[in-house]
């Protein structure tokens, strides 16, 4: 009896009813578990449908190559080569999976490399359409202002651009704004909501917050809205923050230079910001209610980076000052360059500031001039020369009659109705400059930062003005780039070359902030 499936002796027969065939109990259970038919006629089967047979049992005979020696070492040399041939076999399919692998991770490897460029050139050409969304205002439909539309660039037969011009309307108002601050300023006095020196003595750090990138760190310049409790910061990173003191959180991010923010300002009406950047272009900025910025104009009348934007008092018109050696008149309704003074030279202008009455213009130099200019006329006034350096910061003071200046050789201070320095200040060794100045509002507190921050009580010209307290730079870089007083000198506002704006003032002062912000 032979097995159907095997074609040898079964040892635990059994048969089909179905078609009489003889099966291994074992092999025929697993071919109807598999496939529920019979192996050889393929009909259906199950195993209700075999039957065991009952046989004696027997014992195999040995196979008659293993009744001999030569028989024996003649199989153990087959299953020798059988295995040999099969570890041939699993080693060619070792190798061919192998280099299906290789092949498939190099695939995968060069589909992330074309996302991530696909990705990269989207981004781009998503801030690219960003940038030209925006700009597309200022360019194509120039604004209104006052029924007029803005007046367009004019190129001469020189090439050079031709400039509306600051009329004699525009000169008239400037002169009657001139004379109603001026009149003010003689009756204006000390706020005794000021802080007094001794809390200035007691000033520490009270809070730092990390507004820019870690790869390009760095704040440039720093402004503090007149009327609201918001800080603005320019950094290397290219962009503009505004920062909200009070909530202790950014208010709204401004991208679109392509370059570090040299110079910015809030303008105090109507919710407009001005940027100035290493670009060479200048941007004018509108604010929304919820605390954002659009870009409204977009300047390009420089062809060297822009190292200053200023406001005129009347809020009504801003300069801006180059590396180009020319400074610009604009209308901020319109966005329009009045007038571009200066002729193209190696070396330009490197900071720039209103007089507080507004027709007094200063400017600093990279040949370590400083140079006052007339409004009304656009002429050139008179130069106070005696720096060494690029002069790096300027600040005229609110009564009127000092203007700061600072250079690598420190601060120089002149007294604008005799045209002279009366005073210098050296606070730091010859490789060390002075990057900023700035007086405070009330005109009673001078601010200086280089390697670390310092702050002066303002006399006259006899008297010697002290030194109230020195601040050192927690930043660790060695480089204060800018300080402001906030409103009453009640804090200070400090820029350095990391990515944080620290607030200086009293202990437990921002703590109070807060916790009257969220009543």
């Amino acid at each position: 009896m032979i097995c159907a499936i095997s074609g040898e002796a079964p040892e635990d027969p059994v048969v089909s009813k179905k078609s009489g065939l003889l099966f291994e109990r074992r092999l025929i259970e697993r071919f109807i578990q598999d496939h529920g038919r019979c192996p050889v006629t393929k009909e259906e089967l199950t195993m209700d449908d075999i039957v065991p047979v009952k046989t004696e049992k027997i014992v195999k005979p040995r196979p008659l190559q293993a009744a001999s020696i030569p028989g024996l070492l003649g199989m153990f040399q087959n299953e020798w080569d059988a295995l040999m041939l099969s570890n041939l076999s699993l080693e060619q399919q070792l190798h061919t999976a192998r280099q299906e692998l290789s092949h498939a991770l190099y695939q995968h490897d060069a589909a992330c490399r074309v996302i991530a460029r696909l990705k990269k050139e989207r981004d781009e050409a998503r801030l690219l359409l960003s940038q030209a969304e925006r700009q597309l205002p200022a360019e194509t439909a120039p604004a209104l202002s006052n029924g007029k539309r803005a007046v367009e660039d004019v190129v001469g037969p020189d090439g050079k651009r031709i400039r509306p011009g600051i009329d004699s309307a525009t000169v008239d108002e400037l002169a009657e704004y001139n004379k109603m601050l001026s009149a003010q300023r003689k009756q204006r006095e000390i706020p005794e909501t000021l802080a007094p020196i001794d809390a200035l003595e007691r000033y520490t750090q009270i809070s730092s917050h990390p507004l820019h990138k870690t790869n390009k760190p760095g704040i440039l310049s720093i402004d503090i809205h007149p009327s609201k409790d918001l800080i603005a910061t320019g950094g290397v990173d290219t962009n503009a923050v505004i920062f909200d003191r009070a909530s202790g959180q950014i208010s709204s991010t401004l991208t679109g230079h392509s370059k570090k923010i040299t110079s910015l300002k809030f303008v105090g009406r109507d919710e407009l910001f001005i940027t100035g950047s290493a670009d060479k272009t200048v941007r004018l900025w509108q604010g929304n209610d919820d605390g954002t910025y659009n870009c409204a104009h977009i300047l390009k009348d420089h062809t060297a980076e822009v190292q200053a934007v200023t406001v005129q008092a009347t809020k009504k018109y801003f300069v801006s000052a180059s590396m180009d050696n020319t400074w610009c008149f604009y209308d901020l309704s319109t966005g329009t360059c009045l007038k571009q003074v200066g002729e193209p030279a190696q070396d330009g202008y490197t900071t720039a500031a209103f007089h507080p009455d507004g027709l007094i213009l200063g400017t600093g130099t990279s040949d370590s001039l400083v140079k006052i200019w007339d409004i009304k006329t656009q002429a050139f006034v008179t130069n106070f020369e005696g720096h060494s350096g690029p002069v790096t910061a300027m600040s005229f003071s609110e009564n009127g009659y000092f203007l700061a200046t600072a250079a690598s050789d420190g601060v120089r201070l002149w007294d604008l109705r005799k045209l002279r320095n009366f005073r210098t200040f050296s606070p730091y060794d010859a490789n060390t400059p002075t990057n900023s100045v700035e007086f405070d509002f009330s005109g009673s507190y001078l601010g200086i930062a280089g390697s670390d921050i310092r702050v002066y009580q303002v006399a006259n010209v006899k008297l010697e003005w002290n030194l109230i307290k020195t601040f050192p730079d927690l930043s660790g870089t060695g480089k204060v780039t800018s300080v402001k007083f906030g409103a009453d000198a009640k804090y200070m506002a400090v820029g350095s070359m990391d990515r944080n704006l620290r607030i200086f003032g009293l202990p437990g002062d921002e703590a109070d902030n807060q916790t009257t912000d969220m009543e």
